[in-house]
């Protein structure tokens, strides 16, 4: 049976030709290169720290130029991104319980302790944003198959969201006293950030732990 590596994610399939579309990463067949098992032995090793296809190197594949490449080392090397995504994944479903909460009950505290939640995941999105940008462009070679294009997207539009709510809360004071109108347009885009944040994390823990077979 042979053996194929996605060059954008090092996904193995096994099978005569190699799939369509990688499961992973959504790259197509051309992405695919054939693994020999000698090659595949010598790069274990370095499976989990070079996602890269030895096989692609020897081929000629020459990784993109990227800048300050010492600060992005550091950054591929201690798996910062995975560590700072936690604070949008681990706080915005708190604070989207909260705004459940004021809709439902009008209490003002619950109110602003998520908008302080959603002020201190904004201020954080600049790391997260260029920890991950790092991982695309290292690891992935910048890759934009669909599956990077979706999760680029839901990063955005949680970003944009969440300036907005934070703006929206700060410049408008009464939308925390009881009987105030918007708080139910404000916990709509709340849940939008909600499914963006839960998308791109769904799909970035799927490139990262969905199995690289060997």
């Amino acid at each position: 049976m042979k053996k194929w590596e996605c060059t954008i994610c090092g996904y193995i399939h096994e099978g005569d030709q190699p799939p369509d579309e990688c499961p992973l990463c959504g790259a197509d067949a051309s992405q695919f290169v054939e693994v020999k098992e000698e090659a595949a032995a010598a790069a274990a090793p370095q499976a989990e720290v070079e996602p890269l296809s030895s096989v692609a190197a020897a081929q000629g594949a020459k990784p993109a130029p990227v800048p300050l490449q010492g600060i992005q080392a550091l950054i591929d090397k201690h798996h910062l991104h995975p560590i700072t995504v936690h604070m949008p994944n681990g706080i915005i479903p708190m604070a989207v319980f909260f705004i459940v909460m004021l809709v439902l009950f009008g209490s003002p505290t619950l109110g602003k302790a998520a908008l302080y939640s959603y002020t201190f995941v904004l201020l954080s999105m600049p790391i997260v944003l260029f920890t991950g940008y790092t991982m695309w462009k290292t690891r992935y070679r910048g890759a934009l198959t669909s599956v990077f294009k979706i999760k680029i997207a839901a990063s955005l539009v949680a970003t944009v969201l969440l300036a907005t709510l934070v703006l929206w809360g700060f410049g408008q004071p009464s939308l925390w006293q009881s009987n105030a109108s918007g708080r139910g347009v404000f916990l709509f885009f709340s849940l939008i950030v909600l499914a963006a944040v839960g998308i791109a994390g769904h799909l970035g823990g799927k490139l990262v732990f969905s199995g690289r077979k060997h």
